[in-house]
Protein backbone atom coordinates (compact mmCIF):
# COMPACT_ATOMS: atom_id res chain seq x y z
CA UNK A 1 0.00 0.00 0.00
CA UNK A 2 1.29 3.20 -1.07
CA UNK A 3 0.91 6.48 0.90
CA UNK A 4 1.92 8.44 -1.78
CA UNK A 5 -0.80 11.58 -2.28
CA UNK A 6 -2.68 11.12 -5.26
CA UNK A 7 -2.61 14.08 -7.46
CA UNK A 8 -6.27 14.86 -8.54
CA UNK A 9 -5.26 17.84 -10.90
CA UNK A 10 -2.74 17.60 -13.71
CA UNK A 11 -1.33 20.64 -12.64
CA UNK A 12 1.88 21.18 -15.41
CA UNK A 13 -1.43 20.59 -18.20
CA UNK A 14 -2.98 23.21 -16.51
CA UNK A 15 0.17 25.39 -16.20
CA UNK A 16 0.79 24.93 -19.75
CA UNK A 17 -3.16 25.64 -20.77
CA UNK A 18 -2.99 29.13 -19.12
CA UNK A 19 -1.31 32.01 -20.75
CA UNK A 20 1.40 32.84 -18.38
CA UNK A 21 4.69 34.77 -18.06
CA UNK A 22 7.89 33.13 -17.97
CA UNK A 23 8.20 34.29 -14.55
CA UNK A 24 4.91 33.26 -13.30
CA UNK A 25 5.19 29.43 -15.19
CA UNK A 26 8.62 29.08 -13.18
CA UNK A 27 6.95 30.31 -9.63
CA UNK A 28 3.69 27.58 -10.13
CA UNK A 29 5.75 24.95 -11.89
CA UNK A 30 8.27 25.40 -8.31
CA UNK A 31 5.08 26.04 -6.39
CA UNK A 32 3.70 22.35 -7.41
CA UNK A 33 7.36 20.78 -7.32
CA UNK A 34 7.38 21.99 -3.56
CA UNK A 35 4.05 20.70 -2.69
CA UNK A 36 4.46 17.49 -3.94
CA UNK A 37 6.94 17.22 -1.70
CA UNK A 38 5.99 18.87 1.34
CA UNK A 39 2.22 19.42 0.96
CA UNK A 40 2.80 23.04 1.33
CA UNK A 41 -1.36 23.30 0.04
CA UNK A 42 -2.63 20.75 2.60
CA UNK A 43 -0.89 22.93 5.56
CA UNK A 44 -1.64 26.24 4.39
CA UNK A 45 -5.61 25.38 4.05
CA UNK A 46 -5.72 23.63 7.78
CA UNK A 47 -4.36 26.72 9.09
CA UNK A 48 -6.51 28.96 6.85
CA UNK A 49 -9.98 26.80 8.23
CA UNK A 50 -8.39 27.51 12.29
CA UNK A 51 -7.91 30.86 11.47
CA UNK A 52 -11.53 31.59 9.70
CA UNK A 53 -13.11 29.41 12.75
CA UNK A 54 -12.10 31.60 15.28
CA UNK A 55 -13.74 34.48 16.40
CA UNK A 56 -10.41 37.07 15.86
CA UNK A 57 -10.25 36.92 12.22
CA UNK A 58 -9.43 39.81 9.75
CA UNK A 59 -11.94 40.57 6.95
CA UNK A 60 -11.12 38.52 3.67
CA UNK A 61 -9.16 40.48 1.26
CA UNK A 62 -10.43 41.47 -1.98
CA UNK A 63 -9.15 38.32 -3.94
CA UNK A 64 -10.42 35.98 -1.17
CA UNK A 65 -14.11 37.93 -0.85
CA UNK A 66 -14.73 37.73 -4.80
CA UNK A 67 -12.49 34.97 -5.84
CA UNK A 68 -10.74 37.00 -8.39
CA UNK A 69 -8.47 34.34 -10.89
CA UNK A 70 -5.24 37.00 -10.60
CA UNK A 71 -4.07 36.99 -6.94
CA UNK A 72 -1.56 39.39 -7.53
CA UNK A 73 1.65 37.04 -5.96
CA UNK A 74 3.97 39.42 -7.65
CA UNK A 75 2.83 41.75 -5.23
CA UNK A 76 3.16 39.57 -2.17
CA UNK A 77 6.69 39.94 -1.41
CA UNK A 78 6.37 43.55 -1.12
CA UNK A 79 3.50 43.16 1.78
CA UNK A 80 6.36 41.70 4.16
CA UNK A 81 7.84 45.42 4.51
CA UNK A 82 5.82 46.16 7.33
CA UNK A 83 6.70 43.28 8.98
CA UNK A 84 10.03 43.30 8.13
CA UNK A 85 10.32 47.12 9.79
CA UNK A 86 9.23 45.95 12.77
CA UNK A 87 11.51 43.17 13.20
CA UNK A 88 14.25 45.93 12.63
CA UNK A 89 12.61 47.79 15.21
CA UNK A 90 12.49 45.26 17.70
CA UNK A 91 16.19 43.98 16.98
CA UNK A 92 17.30 47.91 17.42
CA UNK A 93 15.12 48.08 20.46
CA UNK A 94 16.52 44.99 22.45
CA UNK A 95 20.29 45.98 21.19
CA UNK A 96 19.83 49.76 22.03
CA UNK A 97 18.49 48.03 25.57
CA UNK A 98 21.63 46.34 26.27
CA UNK A 99 23.90 48.95 24.93
CA UNK A 100 22.18 51.52 27.49
CA UNK A 101 23.85 49.57 30.02
CA UNK A 102 27.21 50.99 29.16
CA UNK A 103 26.49 54.39 27.66
CA UNK A 104 26.90 57.40 29.39
CA UNK A 105 25.79 60.64 28.22
CA UNK A 106 27.94 62.92 29.12
CA UNK A 107 29.86 65.61 27.58
CA UNK A 108 32.73 66.10 30.77
CA UNK A 109 36.44 65.30 29.05
CA UNK A 110 36.58 61.38 29.24
CA UNK A 111 39.81 59.73 30.36
CA UNK A 112 39.89 56.60 27.96
CA UNK A 113 43.16 58.13 26.35
CA UNK A 114 41.34 60.23 22.90
CA UNK A 115 42.28 63.80 22.94
CA UNK A 116 39.26 66.02 23.23
CA UNK A 117 37.10 63.16 23.75
CA UNK A 118 33.95 63.41 25.67
CA UNK A 119 32.37 60.59 28.41
CA UNK A 120 29.74 59.29 26.00
CA UNK A 121 32.36 59.42 23.09
CA UNK A 122 34.80 57.19 25.75
CA UNK A 123 31.73 55.43 26.51
CA UNK A 124 30.85 54.00 22.94
CA UNK A 125 34.83 53.64 22.81
CA UNK A 126 34.69 50.93 25.50
CA UNK A 127 32.28 49.47 23.90
CA UNK A 128 33.55 48.78 20.88
CA UNK A 129 37.33 48.17 21.95
CA UNK A 130 36.84 46.58 25.68
CA UNK A 131 33.42 45.04 26.02
CA UNK A 132 33.00 41.06 25.17
CA UNK A 133 30.79 41.34 22.17
CA UNK A 134 30.46 45.14 22.15
CA UNK A 135 31.52 45.78 17.83
CA UNK A 136 29.13 43.12 17.68
CA UNK A 137 26.17 44.94 19.51
CA UNK A 138 26.25 48.32 18.69
CA UNK A 139 26.82 46.98 14.79
CA UNK A 140 23.46 45.09 15.12
CA UNK A 141 21.89 48.32 16.50
CA UNK A 142 23.37 50.66 13.89
CA UNK A 143 22.48 48.21 11.38
CA UNK A 144 19.18 46.84 12.34
CA UNK A 145 18.42 50.78 12.54
CA UNK A 146 18.98 51.62 8.59
CA UNK A 147 17.07 48.42 7.45
CA UNK A 148 13.99 49.94 9.62
CA UNK A 149 14.36 53.39 8.11
CA UNK A 150 14.98 51.68 4.83
CA UNK A 151 12.39 49.06 4.96
CA UNK A 152 9.54 52.11 6.37
CA UNK A 153 10.42 53.92 3.25
CA UNK A 154 10.04 51.31 1.02
CA UNK A 155 6.41 50.02 2.88
CA UNK A 156 5.58 53.65 2.31
CA UNK A 157 5.84 53.77 -1.11
CA UNK A 158 3.89 50.40 -1.84
CA UNK A 159 1.11 51.49 -0.15
CA UNK A 160 1.12 54.55 -1.86
CA UNK A 161 1.90 52.76 -5.49
CA UNK A 162 -0.61 49.48 -4.55
CA UNK A 163 -3.41 52.38 -3.72
CA UNK A 164 -3.74 51.14 0.28
CA UNK A 165 -3.79 54.55 1.62
CA UNK A 166 -7.33 54.83 -0.08
CA UNK A 167 -10.96 55.06 1.98
CA UNK A 168 -11.35 53.25 4.61
CA UNK A 169 -7.89 53.13 5.13
CA UNK A 170 -6.73 56.80 5.67
CA UNK A 171 -6.37 56.69 9.35
CA UNK A 172 -3.82 53.64 9.11
CA UNK A 173 -2.39 55.81 6.09
CA UNK A 174 -1.80 58.86 8.50
CA UNK A 175 -0.52 57.02 11.05
CA UNK A 176 1.85 56.16 8.53
CA UNK A 177 3.24 58.90 7.71
CA UNK A 178 3.58 59.66 11.35
CA UNK A 179 5.71 57.23 12.05
CA UNK A 180 8.20 57.40 9.04
CA UNK A 181 8.88 61.15 10.30
CA UNK A 182 9.30 59.85 13.95
CA UNK A 183 11.69 57.14 12.55
CA UNK A 184 13.79 59.92 10.90
CA UNK A 185 13.74 61.43 14.71
CA UNK A 186 14.75 58.06 16.31
CA UNK A 187 17.55 58.35 13.65
CA UNK A 188 18.93 61.58 14.32
CA UNK A 189 18.98 61.70 17.79
CA UNK A 190 20.52 58.72 18.02
CA UNK A 191 23.41 59.98 15.58
CA UNK A 192 24.08 62.38 17.84
CA UNK A 193 24.74 60.30 21.23
CA UNK A 194 28.31 59.26 20.45
CA UNK A 195 29.07 63.20 20.47
CA UNK A 196 31.79 63.06 18.09
CA UNK A 197 32.77 65.77 15.43
CA UNK A 198 29.89 64.35 13.33
CA UNK A 199 27.06 64.50 15.92
CA UNK A 200 28.37 68.24 16.82
CA UNK A 201 27.97 69.59 12.90
CA UNK A 202 24.39 67.66 12.89
CA UNK A 203 23.66 69.11 16.59
CA UNK A 204 24.51 72.39 14.81
CA UNK A 205 22.50 71.82 11.86
CA UNK A 206 19.80 71.06 13.87
CA UNK A 207 20.09 74.00 15.69
CA UNK A 208 19.91 76.66 13.04
CA UNK A 209 17.03 74.26 11.45
CA UNK A 210 14.71 75.15 14.58
CA UNK A 211 16.09 78.96 14.70
CA UNK A 212 14.57 78.92 11.05
CA UNK A 213 10.99 78.16 11.82
CA UNK A 214 9.22 81.27 11.76
CA UNK A 215 7.64 82.73 15.21
CA UNK A 216 8.30 79.84 17.27
CA UNK A 217 11.86 78.99 16.07
CA UNK A 218 13.92 80.15 19.60
CA UNK A 219 11.35 78.21 21.57
CA UNK A 220 12.28 74.61 19.46
CA UNK A 221 15.45 75.31 19.75
CA UNK A 222 15.32 76.03 23.78
CA UNK A 223 13.27 73.01 23.94
CA UNK A 224 15.15 70.62 21.85
CA UNK A 225 18.43 71.73 21.90
CA UNK A 226 18.42 73.79 25.67
CA UNK A 227 19.99 76.71 23.96
CA UNK A 228 20.74 78.01 20.66
CA UNK A 229 24.67 76.33 21.18
CA UNK A 230 25.09 72.58 21.90
CA UNK A 231 26.02 71.67 25.39
CA UNK A 232 25.35 69.00 28.32
CA UNK A 233 21.51 70.14 28.05
CA UNK A 234 21.88 68.98 24.15
CA UNK A 235 22.96 65.75 24.73
CA UNK A 236 20.53 65.26 27.37
CA UNK A 237 17.50 65.90 25.60
CA UNK A 238 18.43 63.50 22.53
CA UNK A 239 19.36 61.15 25.39
CA UNK A 240 16.18 61.36 26.95
CA UNK A 241 14.29 61.41 23.16
CA UNK A 242 16.10 58.13 21.76
CA UNK A 243 15.87 56.06 25.17
CA UNK A 244 12.85 56.85 27.05
CA UNK A 245 10.05 59.12 25.02
CA UNK A 246 10.50 58.14 21.17
CA UNK A 247 10.46 53.98 22.06
CA UNK A 248 7.34 54.32 23.99
CA UNK A 249 5.00 56.60 21.42
CA UNK A 250 6.57 54.84 18.72
CA UNK A 251 5.53 51.44 19.90
CA UNK A 252 1.97 52.45 20.90
CA UNK A 253 1.48 53.91 17.10
CA UNK A 254 2.64 50.18 16.03
CA UNK A 255 0.43 48.62 17.96
CA UNK A 256 -2.64 50.55 16.77
CA UNK A 257 -1.42 50.68 13.35
CA UNK A 258 -1.00 47.38 13.33
CA UNK A 259 -4.16 46.63 15.26
CA UNK A 260 -6.19 48.57 12.35
CA UNK A 261 -4.90 46.57 9.93
CA UNK A 262 -5.72 43.27 11.77
CA UNK A 263 -9.42 44.92 11.95
CA UNK A 264 -9.42 46.23 8.11
CA UNK A 265 -7.66 43.54 6.96
CA UNK A 266 -4.75 43.99 4.07
CA UNK A 267 -5.51 45.71 0.42
CA UNK A 268 -4.54 44.52 -2.38
CA UNK A 269 -3.66 46.27 -5.32
CA UNK A 270 -5.85 48.38 -7.09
Amino acid sequence: MSLKKQDEYDHNAWIKSKDLSPVEAVFLTTLVWMDKRLRIVDYLELLETLYYRSNMQMPKSHTEQYDLDNKFWYWYPLYTLGTFSTLAYVVAAASGALLGFYYSPSTAAGACGIANASVAYCSIANIMRDLQFGFMLRSIHRWSAQVMVAAVFLHMLRVYFTGAYKEPRELNWLIGIVLISLTMVFGYTGYLLPWDQLAFWAGQIGVEMSLSIPLAGEWVAQLLFGGFTLSQATLQRMYILHVFLLPFVVTALIAIHIGIVWVQGIAEPH
